[in-house]
């Protein structure tokens, strides 16, 4: 059989890659043919067990990881099943249509539901869990609901529409009435359980997401049918398989409906019953991936639908009934861990409640913003299931494949009710206290925290200062909760917290200031937030006057010396920045700098703020940081092209331009600090240029005179730099390449500059020369080389 849109093809299908393009659900349809005979239906067993067999046989959840029992197996037929595939280690796409073999149609009940459209009993009292009859005296059909739903797949498939109404009326009926007994079983326990905290799971196997897919196959047969009752008064043609039915549609069937109810309105209200069952968060990916293609794709099914009176009814009945349901409901007070999240649906209801009962629409978007699997590592209930069902105890932690499509759907969910709540204080304040307890995620409460901010500023309106307010605070809970961690997006965090928090006011910025140790970084306070808060722009959007300013200005003052305090390797020029037009925050702040400059500061953190001091006019403060710069500082005999030499050449001209102290006391510091031979000439050469002090004030005096190379602090200087080429050319030629030779000949003619320089130089290089030769003799063509240029 090939089976497509219920209509059927005899095929003689005999490879497994045939067969595995069919679905377990169509293979259930093919073994559940009512008319299959006997024999038929053991061949089929005999070749399904062949292909389930196979080492590569797909398993029906895509898993490899947990199985479930022999569900089909544990109803009225079939008790003793094919126990051979049901104990086999996995659930493959085959399994169900073996187990399925074992089913049969010869039920006397189940053959006058189908066959009869007048099937009651009004004399009909027991009211027990496994009534046959309703208290309408209604047909129930009692079976697994997908084992039940797969027969009414098959009636469809194989010809049998009316059959297959007939049925689906009694599966829906049997449905609503054990949702009634269900609400009433947990409203007489429902003080012991809530004082408990905990609850059980009711269904492994959840009706939305499963491999038979029964809620869909309900919908469908109720919608084709409620369709064709809106085209009847046309007299048209209903097309089942190819083959042309009348629209009269089965008019006595409708005495198994409440008054005034459609088959559209029963088809409405069986998809709300399944959407919001609690049910477990199934294994594997591909498992758990298909719970939210068919979740999305019913509810876009009823998205199709038009609500009238009567559907608004069946809605807030359903609503009513999630909410109160417990165990059984996913909208329940309490739920178990790990089963299925409400988000997607509830979004739904909410759009669809909310015009006619926002109270409740409220109450049902609330109740789903739950996450609890995310709320702890710990169970919050037990698996153990009540009476009949079985129980499967899956010890684990979950493995929730699909959890940021969850994430990003309960962020949905949050922002749909942020956006109707718009202009009512109440409502917004138990959404924020909702998204703070509920959601997880610092990226999506940051989403919210944007898109509330953006509704509130709507162009065309006054800005909504609630809902201002709401997406503060939404951004202050993203700023705790990213404080600690890596976030790629934090500097756009903090931007955007501080652009909002503009637009609250002026008092919502001195408030983040004042608690900016809870919210930011001592970098980001300093260089984002009290930067941002003391520009022009921020002045101008808030129109302060000129005291509000000062204090303003005062606050974010008084944050960056806290922060030059806290982290003054990053934050100590931001500071001296922030502070340059008060006196006395700019005298702390550089007192804190000369404080942290002995351990807590790099020499080119200090370098820079030296630097900066020039620039600011404080050329002795710029000395004293620089001097203290040199100390941090080491430069090896081969690090000609370090970046701090350009730091250090500045430092001696600064120290040169105050005079022949300054330049005295810096000079030692160099030569301690630096052993590059030729950044110790370029200071060397640069020093014998011009006299110390001649660039300095004019209210300084000097000499007027070159310093003296006989003399300290030069003398030291030379033979500093001399030492340091002597040193460099010995460690150059322990690994000297003849590459290198023609480099390391110029290398010697600039060492014989300085030597130059001492009033005995030509005597020290003769020697140093005459040393090389002998020591390095066995490097015949590089000695050759020196002899031709230096003799």
């Amino acid at each position: 059989y090939l089976i497509y849109k219920h209509n059927i093809f005899f095929l003689n299908v005999s490879s497994l890659h045939i067969a595995l393009c069919l679905p377990g659900a169509l293979w259930m349809c093919i073994v559940l043919n009512p008319h299959c005979k006997p024999e038929q239906k053991a061949a089929w067993l005999r070749q399904l067990k062949k292909w389930n067999s196979v080492d590569v046989c797909p398993l029906e959840d895509g898993n490899h990881g947990n199985e479930l029992p022999n569900l089909t197996n544990s109803l009225p037929q079939g008790a003793h099943g094919n126990q051979d595939s049901g104990t086999r280690p996995h659930r493959t796409v085959f399994t169900r249509a073996i187990e399925a073999c074992d089913l049969h149609w010869q039920d006397s009940h189940l053959q006058h539901i189908i066959n009869d459209d007048l099937y009651t009993n009004y004399c009909y009292h027991d009211n027990t869990e496994n009534s046959l009859f309703d208290s309408r005296s209604w047909p129930l059909w009692h079976e697994h609901v997908p084992t039940a739903c797969a027969r009414v797949d098959a009636l469809r498939s194989h010809g049998y529409p009316r059959e297959a109404l007939r049925l689906a009326i009694a599966i829906v009926n049997t449905l609503r009435r054990q949702q009634q007994k269900q609400l009433e079983l947990f409203r007489n326990h429902k003080k012991d359980l809530l004082h408990k905290g905990v609850t059980s799971i009711t269904n492994l196997e959840g009706w939305v997401g499963h491999p038979l897919d029964p809620i869909g196959t309900l919908f469908s047969t109720l919608m084709e049918t409620g369709r064709g009752d809106e085209d009847s008064s046309q007299g048209g043609f209903l097309d089942f398989s190819g083959t042309k039915i009348e629209l009269h549609l089965f008019p006595s069937t409708r005495r198994f409906l409440e008054e005034g109810e459609s088959y559209l309105a029963l088809a409405v209200e069986t998809a709300l019953m399944g959407l919001g069952q609690q049910r477990i968060m199934p294994d594997g990916l591909y498992a758990q991936e298909k719970v939210c293609r068919n979740e999305e794709h019913l509810i876009a099914k009823l998205q199709e639908v038009d609500l009238d009176d009567t559907l608004v009814k069946i809605f807030r009945k359903q609503a009513v009934f999630l909410l109160e349901g417990g165990p059984y409901s996913g909208l329940g007070e309490l739920i178990y861990r790990e089963s299925v999240p409400m988000h997607t649906f509830a979004k739904y209801l909410f759009t669809c409640l909310l015009p006619h009962d926002a109270e409740l629409a409220y109450k049902i978007a609330l109740r789903a913003m739950r996450l609890p699997v995310l709320e702890s590592m710990a169970p919050s209930g037990d698996m153990s299931r009540p009476h009949h069902i079985v129980s499967v105890v899956p010890n684990r932690y979950p493995r929730w494949f699909t959890l940021s499509h969850i994430e990003s759907q309960q962020c949905e969910l949050a922002s749909t009710m942020l956006t109707a709540a718009k202009g009512d204080a109440r409502r917004l304040e138990t959404v924020l206290e909702s998204i703070q307890k509920n959601i997880h995620s610092s990226s999506h409460i940051f989403k919210l925290a944007q898109d509330a901010f953006k509704i509130a500023t709507l162009m065309d309106s006054l800005p909504d200062i609630t809902l201002l307010k709401v997406s503060l605070e939404l951004g202050l809970q993203v700023m705790r909760m990213t404080l600690s961690t890596l976030n790629w997006r934090r500097r756009e965090m903090v931007r955007w917290l501080v652009t909002c928090a503009t637009e609250v006011g002026v008092y919502a910025l001195d408030s983040i200031m004042q608690s900016w140790f809870t919210l930011f970084t001592p970098t980001e306070a300093t260089s984002i937030v009290a930067t941002t808060v003391m520009s022009n722009s921020t002045i101008v959007r808030l129109h302060l006057d000129c005291h509000q300013q000062e204090n303003l200005a005062s606050s974010a003052r008084t944050l960056a010396l806290q922060c030059a305090m806290k982290d003054p390797q990053n934050c100590a020029l931001s500071a001296l920045t922030l502070c340059e037009k008060d006196h006395i925050a700019f005298e702390t702040a550089y007192q804190i700098v000369l404080d942290a400059a002995t351990t807590g500061m790099s020499y080119t953190q200090l370098f820079t703020i030296a630097r900066y001091m020039e620039h600011r006019g404080y050329p002795m403060r710029a000395y004293k940081l620089a001097t203290l710069a040199m100390v941090h500082l080491n430069l090896s005999y081969n690090q000609d092209t370090h970046p701090a030499i350009n730091d250090v050449l500045w430092a001696c001209a600064l120290s040169h331009s105050l005079g022949k102290n300054e330049l005295a006391a810096i000079i030692p510091l160099v030569v301690k600090s630096v052993k590059c031979a030729t950044v110790l000439s370029d200071i060397l050469r640069r020093c014998t240029l011009t006299t110390p002090g001649m660039v300095a004030l004019h209210s300084r005096r000097n000499s007027g005179k070159l310093m003296s190379l006989d003399k300290a602090p030069l003398r030291q200087l030379l033979d500093a730099t001399i030492g340091a080429y002597i040193n460099t050319t010995h460690s150059r030629l322990t690994h000297i390449s003849p590459r290198h030779y023609s480099e390391f000949i110029e290398f010697l003619s600039k060492a014989r500059e300085t030597f130059l320089m001492a009033h005995d130089g030509h005597i020290q290089f003769t020697q140093f020369i005459d040393n090389l030769k002998q020591i390095y003799k066995g490097k015949k063509k590089l000695m050759m080389l020196v002899r031709e240029r230096f003799g």
